[in-house]
């Protein structure tokens, strides 16, 4: 594994340690890839994933950066939870630093009505 893995690694722990998805608010967790995001809305007393959305689907076709369509996923991802009555979320960045397609995806979501 690389540093720059294990650095993430760490860091994930350090925020999963303190954070907590419930029924009533769940974590918005954020997987990037270097192609692709992916977010998923995940209920941890559960264990079950409420509402989930990539990018694969969101552009398919369509000429965007990757922050684009991240802020599209963000978008998706609010919609969903919306539609299953959830409006607080905890978000879970996933070890990756705040900026970016991270950002982007939280300022979709921020758009789309989630509150965090």
């Amino acid at each position: 594994m690389s540093i720059k893995q294990e650095k993430r690694d760490r860091r994930h722990r350090r925020i999963r340690a303190k954070i907590q998805g419930t029924a009533d608010r769940p974590r918005l967790f954020v997987f990037r890839s270097a192609k692709h995001i992916y977010a998923q809305l995940i209920d941890d007393d559960k264990g079950k994933i409420i509402a989930s959305a990539q990018d694969l689907k969101v552009s398919a076709g369509k000429k965007k950066t990757k922050t684009d369509k991240a802020k599209e996923v963000g978008k998706l991802i609010a919609q969903k939870a919306v539609e299953k009555k959830v409006e607080k979320v905890v978000f879970d960045r996933g070890g990756y630093k705040y900026h970016g397609r991270v950002k982007s995806l939280a300022e979709g979501a921020r758009e789309g009505g989630l509150k965090f």
